[in-house]
């Protein structure tokens, strides 16, 4: 069966009413919970996950997708109208989706956001419906030493995160990077930096971490400038995106759009990397760099892209090898397991209704999701108006309630708040908590990985420039890092 006959074959299996049933309860809910900060869509599956058990394997599946999908659109919502990131993936578009919405322009920043998310999750479905095949076989040449490098590659954008000094960029990076590294050792299993503390064996939540640095932080920023009368008024105007707006985002959608569908089938990396190395790469390629963290649409168009359109790509590996790329598709394999099928090589050919009509739901659940989102832009713009001292409380409200729903435990509501103190100090000081962020959700990859080189090569650091594409990745990674020293020096030489 080839890819047309294939994709019309599951768009009959998708429009029976009760397939059509479960995209839209899964497209609702992933919605709902991807505004809701803390949850995110690997809380949500699980949760939901015993109520599938005695629906038919296509519907389960079905729900299950429309559910991480749906969370993909909703997290963006949060992130730009009150600095909390709905899940993590949506960390990036706190930097430039706030400020667009304090500047009056929350409309348009939800309105790119969801036509990006449309764009993207259908070119992503594209490549999960003609180049699956192809697709799993270069991400099968992906062994530790390869991930390092592109790992590598991640850090080195990590400068072009931030709008103010680098050095203190660089300060964050470091101290995200000492952070993921407390718990258990992920080679011997020995305690580091734990103190004892049995909460911190397995580390610190990522969540609760992303919560306090971006939404408990700006809740105490925005409570002082209540209390000193110096709050800043948002005036509503337009709530779609204009022509100039679309101009200038089109072409950082694309940039994104490609980028998160590289990245998605890559095991580890997902929407979370896709999402920091597309905003890096727009900083990177911007004719005015200084606009982003200011309330550039580019800088919510990119990441919101490069997200979605990882959520879909990442489906080829796990449907056509079994393999998970990330946490949320390994809990979606138990629901594939609960229901007695194993996703790899012959999926398509033992389960083509399950196969097909996934990728046609996930079609219609894109259509569905820019149906319920763009009617709703006027409803979530109106969170805006609400009075200071009445929306700041309730936030950190909703950030109490995300904070332990993730593991039920109070521990991560502790977690929270001292980083949001944390958080506060540090946007008080001019050090910015993207860095941290993208350093602290990479340093476990990072060090597996060059851990398992090292294994790999009996300790040679000769693996890591002796492998094509390890090589390739090293070398665009040098060339970034040295790029600002190149142009200081030249600043310095037409200086004399």
């Amino acid at each position: 069966m080839d890819a047309l006959s294939g994709l019309l074959y599951g768009l009959s299996v998708a429009v029976r009413p009760e397939n059509l049933f479960f995209v839209f309860v899964g497209c609702f809910l992933g919605t709902l919970i991807g505004v809701l900060p803390g949850i995110g869509p690997v809380g949500a599956i699980s949760i939901l996950l015993p109520m599938t058990f005695q629906l038919a394997p296509s519907g389960a599946i079905i729900m299950l997708a429309g559910i991480y999908y749906g969370v993909m659109y909703g997290g963006s919502t949060t992130s730009i109208l009150v600095n909390v990131p709905g899940e993590t993936a949506s960390v990036v578009t706190c930097l430039d989706g706030y400020q667009m919405a304090r500047q009056g322009r929350a409309g348009p920043a939800l309105g790119i956001a969801a036509f990006g998310s449309f764009f993207a999750g259908t070119i992503g479905l594209v490549g999960l419906q003609i180049m699956a095949n192809p697709l799993s076989r270069i991400a099968l040449k992906f062994g530790p030493p390869e991930y390092f490098a592109l790992i590598t590659l991640g850090f080195s954008l990590i400068t072009y995160l931030s709008y103010g000094s680098k050095l203190k960029a660089c300060v964050m990076a470091l101290l995200g990077l000492i952070l993921s590294g407390v718990g258990l050792d992920p080679i011997t299993s020995q305690e580091r930096m734990t103190f004892g503390i049995l909460n911190l064996f397995e580390g610190i939540g990522v969540a609760p971490l992303a919560m306090g640095l971006f939404g408990v932080a700006e809740v105490f920023n925005n409570l002082e400038a209540l209390s000193s009368g110096n709050i800043v008024k948002v005036r509503i105007t337009k709530l779609f995106p204009s022509k100039l707006d679309w101009m200038q985002a089109k072409w950082a959608m694309v940039r994104g759009t490609a980028i998160g569908s590289l990245l998605g089938i890559l095991p580890g990396g997902g929407p979370v990397l896709a999402t920091f190395v597309a905003y890096g790469v727009e900083k990177r390629v911007a004719k005015n760099p200084e606009r982003f963290g200011k309330g550039a649409i580019e800088g919510v168009a990119s990441p919101e892209s490069a997200n979605n359109a990882a959520a879909s790509t990442s489906f080829i590996p796990f449907l056509t090898l079994g393999i998970p790329p990330n946490v949320v598709l390994a809990v979606l394999l138990g629901a594939f397991m609960v229901h007695g099928i194993v996703p790899g090589p012959l999926l398509i050919k033992d389960h083509p209704d399950l196969f097909w009509g996934l990728v046609g739901s996930m079609y219609i659940g894109n259509v569905v999701l820019v149906i319920l989102n763009l009617p709703l832009i006027p409803l979530w713009v109106q969170v805006l108006r609400i009075p200071g001292k009445i929306l700041y409380p309730l936030v950190l409200l909703f950030c109490l309630v995300g904070a332990f729903s993730i593991n039920n435990n109070v521990f991560d509501i502790l977690v929270m708040i001292i980083f949001g103190m944390v958080g506060y100090l540090c946007r008080q000081n001019g050090y910015e908590g993207a860095p941290l962020i993208l350093s602290f959700v990479l340093g476990p990859m990072f060090e597996v990985n060059f851990r398992r080189s090292l294994l790999m090569s009996q300790g040679s650091f000769s693996i890591f420039f002796t492998r094509p594409i390890a090589l390739g990745a090293m070398i665009f990674s040098l060339g970034l890092a040295m790029f600002p020293i190149y142009k200081l020096l030249g600043k310095r030489s037409k200086g004399l």
